[in-house]
């Protein structure tokens, strides 16, 4: 039978799921560049480290989990054994149009991506292999269910959320204040960093913070056009809806800060960035381009001055996951009740348009939903690994670094002592034991 597969829309996915990919390191390098110098190796590895496990448990079951068949109608979590390792989607369907692989690489990023969003909350301070243990334990818990009700768009097979007639196009929900919630939950339960909130923990590179941001925004078409799943009209909408919200946030953000402090910062102008790719994330399909303008500037303002919350409550959000993913999450997914126009390709009317409070409702149920159910969740499982392995270093790792405490290494090697490789260490010993022998 010849294949009905349509190889343009095929390579955009594929294209998409490499871009979503990217966004991994390029989150890597947002996060590192934003802790101490004596911390940005740890945030490299927490993050990789949650690429590495989360996608070996999505092929495992993780996929199964999140878009196999629901278990009854209640449209709580996919049949588990269904697609167990992957089992059955390397075939050739004809009548798919894009293969199912191409399907399961790019949900893989979101599921990698997502956990690797909490790490930002607990720098300076996690036990790596602590950290390890959370991340697999949360993925399957909390993501894999997350993504079954809000992405698994099976008809009556499908989840809750998504029949319940939610908008969360690409993931504010089930990436972003799923994220922001237990990256919330888990600094409380580690406690402040040593010194915080007295003494100063600035970024030790904005440069890196700017290319981790440009790289975030590059790849996030990826994340948002890609889950059109074709290359058509209504990607291109998402793709400028993203680009231009964007834009939006990063001035907001700045203007924000200029009144707030006298100062518009790069830092300001890369967290900006982030938090109208945030907010845009659930409403890019129901947007028109002036409403995601609204959103992105909505955002940046309200993530501006939300990161400033921990000073007040006192809980110790390292790099501001929760001002800006689970505040920027919240914003994007409610407002959609508010700007949606019938025009756009979601074709839904919110309260500005006419539509009424319904949507608007919905929405705060799928938002809610999430929010708590990670909330209580990420507290269950981060309790027991504090009370089991702990999750916190030790006092005097802390002060001299996590990245020597946890990984034997320092980011930044200067003079003579840099650049040997990782053999570095046996060749100079054996220079000396031979010049001993001379």
């Amino acid at each position: 039978m010849e294949s009905a597969l349509d190889t343009g829309n095929t390579a955009w996915m594929l294209t998409a799921s490499a871009l979503v990919l990217l966004m991994i390191p390029g989150l890597a390098f947002f996060y590192g560049g934003m802790v101490r110098s004596k911390s940005v190796l740890n945030m490299l590895m927490m993050i990789m480290s949650a690429l590495f496990i989360v996608g070996i448990l999505w092929v495992i079951y993780g996929y199964s989990m999140a878009f196999g068949d629901s278990y009854g109608q209640a449209g709580l979590l996919g049949n588990v054994t269904q697609y167990l390792g992957l089992e059955g989607l390397m075939v050739d369907d004809p009548e798919a149009g894009v293969p199912a692989m191409a399907f399961v690489a790019f949900q893989a990023m979101f599921a990698c991506l997502t956990v690797g969003l909490i790490a930002g909350a607990v720098a300076d301070r996690t036990k790596f292999s602590a950290w390890l243990v959370f991340a697999g334990i949360w993925a399957t818990i909390v993501y894999f269910p997350v993504a079954h009700w809000v992405f698994n768009l099976n008809g009556d097979e499908g989840g809750w959320i998504y029949k319940l007639g939610v908008i969360d196009f690409a993931g504010g929900t089930a990436v972003h204040i799923n994220a922001g919630a237990a990256a919330l939950v888990l600094a409380i339960i580690l406690g402040r960093r040593l010194g915080w909130p007295k003494t100063s923990m600035k970024p030790h590179n904005l440069t890196l913070v700017m290319i981790g941001a440009g790289l975030l925004w590059f790849g996030w078409f990826g994340f948002n056009a890609g889950s059109q799943i074709a290359a058509d009209n209504s990607a291109s909408v998402v793709f400028f809806n993203t680009f231009i919200a964007t834009c939006a946030a990063g001035l907001a953000w700045l203007v924000t800060e200029r009144i707030r402090d006298g100062h518009a910062t790069s830092l300001g102008a890369a967290s900006g960035v982030v938090a109208g790719l945030v907010a845009i994330t659930p409403a890019c399909s129901a947007v028109s381009p002036l409403g995601a303008i609204a959103i992105g500037a909505i955002a940046g303002a309200l993530c501006a001055l939300a990161v400033g919350l921990k000073y007040k409550f006192g809980y110790d959000d390292s790099l501001d996951v929760v001002g800006v993913h689970l505040v920027g999450g919240l914003v994007g997914t409610l407002l959609i009740g508010f700007l949606a126009t019938e025009a756009a390709p979601a074709g839904v009317n919110g309260l500005l348009y006419g539509g009424g409070a319904d949507q608007l409702g919905k929405q705060a149920i799928g938002a809610g939903a999430v929010l708590f159910y990670s909330l209580i969740v990420t507290f269950i499982i981060g309790t027991l690994i504090k009370m089991t392995i702990g999750l916190r270093i030790a006092e005097d790792a802390e002060v001299s670094g996590i990245d020597l405490a946890e990984h034997a290494e320092s980011a930044y090697v200067l003079g003579e002592s840099g650049g040997g490789g990782i053999f570095a260490g046996v060749g100079h010993a054996a220079r000396v034991k031979q010049e001993e022998l001379s």
